[in-house]
């Protein structure tokens, strides 16, 4: 006989200590300056741009899409190991307990999305709705709450369905649905919203009738969703620290490949060259993480006004993301077939040194792009010599000492 509470329990002190060894490495020193900063600057401009709010923004549109998104992105956490599907099967209907606080603990954790949410688009729903009022938006947040758990309940009773498309079809309609229902909600109008919201609900109750005529859960689609989700935070926090157990995928991107290898001569001290450069395009890590800093760098440089904060925040992304990729000095460091390669080590660390200068210089030729599109020389002439004085100091200084 299982004790389900006592087995909840013992699984989540261990979830937590395995995330919370984590957590404090991705909210390091460097990354809540970062931040800080980032966000700082972004409320100032946000509220600069309310003040000139056109009457046509569609912040119904909006509101609608992000909380109908949040109230339908609902996973269930079960923490579940692949063992599990060995040992637990045969005890699954003495588990109820167990399921009950996975669904608890799911909603908890998923209550700051919403709060992150309501609170950023508050300021916007006051100024295009001043007449609706605080207390009308306060009843959408908790309409927000009542959803999301319809939809937590509803994805938790379509696991037990196998068929993929029967799923994604299930969580299609459900989003269309809730974001009608935001939609109508932001405007004020009531009843559009109770027809749509009684929609939504007759297909929760037509899912909960489907899982009834299944004979029980899909143990290896519970598994699955649990590993996807850890192995989603075990990437982002393998951008800040070492995961031992992380297990990367590898994709092929032959064009790249090809383009980038071209130029490594064949010659034995630049054997990492050609490492370095065919990880950061073929593994799961690095290529998406430097194209995302590059990308949100380049909105915050074309949309902030200010040419003296554009140029703060094209320093901050090279920071971030010569941060991020210094990673690559410790990713093959459990392939034991490296250390037979008569390599000396500072040929290993010039290849780092090198690539990294590189894509940094390449990230700042891409910024100044953008002042050269807004016709902005001044800006142009800054982040050009300053972002490239920028990445060969913190290069030669910081990573340099780092590697050693």
């Amino acid at each position: 006989m299982i004790n389900a509470k006592e087995f909840w329990n013992r699984r989540f002190s261990e979830h937590m200590k395995e995330t919370s060894r984590y957590l404090k490495y991705i909210f390091n020193g460097h990354i809540a300056v970062a931040l800080f900063f980032f966000l700082s600057a972004l409320a100032y401009y946000y509220q600069q741009w309310l003040a000139a709010l056109p009457e046509t923004f569609p912040t119904a549109w909006v509101v609608g899409i992000a909380f109908g998104l949040i109230a339908s992105y609902s996973p269930v956490r079960t923490l579940l190991k692949e063992p599990d599907l060995v040992f637990l099967l045969p005890a699954e209907y003495q588990l109820d307990t167990y399921f009950k606080r996975s669904l608890y603990y799911s909603f908890i954790v998923q209550i700051y999305t919403v709060l992150l949410v309501a609170a950023a688009l508050g300021p916007l729903y006051f100024a295009s709705y001043p007449d609706l009022g605080s207390r009308h938006y306060l009843m959408i947040i908790a309409v927000v709450f009542v959803i999301k758990v319809w939809n937590m309940l509803s994805n938790w009773w379509m696991l037990k369905e196998r068929n993929a498309r029967i799923r994604n079809t299930d969580q299609v309609v459900k989003v269309a649905l809730n974001i009608m229902i935001f939609y109508f909600l932001s405007q004020g109008e009531w009843m559009f919203a109770s027809i749509v919201t009684i929609l939504l609900a007759a297909l929760v109750l037509y899912t909960y009738s489907l899982s009834n005529k299944k004979a029980g859960l899909a143990w290896d689609l519970l598994v699955e969703k649990d590993q996807q989700r850890m192995r989603t935070f075990y990437r982002i926090a393998n951008m800040f620290t070492d995961v031992p157990h992380l297990k990367n995928t590898v994709k092929k991107r032959h064009s790249l490949v090809r383009a980038l290898l071209k130029p490594v001569m064949y010659k034995q001290s630049r054997t990492f060259t050609y490492l370095y450069r065919i990880t950061f395009i073929r593994s799961s890590d690095y290529l998406g993480m430097y194209l995302r800093l590059m990308v949100i760098g380049g909105l915050a440089i074309w949309f902030v006004p200010n040419i003296w904060v554009k140029v703060a925040f094209a320093i901050l992304f090279l920071y971030l993301s010569a941060f991020q990729m210094m990673t690559l000095w410790n990713h093959h460091r459990t392939n034991i077939w490296l250390d037979l390669y008569p390599i000396k080590k500072e040929w290993k660390q010039g290849a780092l040194l090198e690539w990294l200068r590189q894509i940094m210089l390449f990230q700042t030729f891409v910024f100044g792009v953008l002042f050269i599109i807004q016709w902005n020389l001044l800006g142009l002439l800054i982040v050009w010599i300053g972002g490239s004085a920028f990445s060969i100091a913190f290069i030669q200084g910081y990573v340099k000492q780092k590697l050693t």
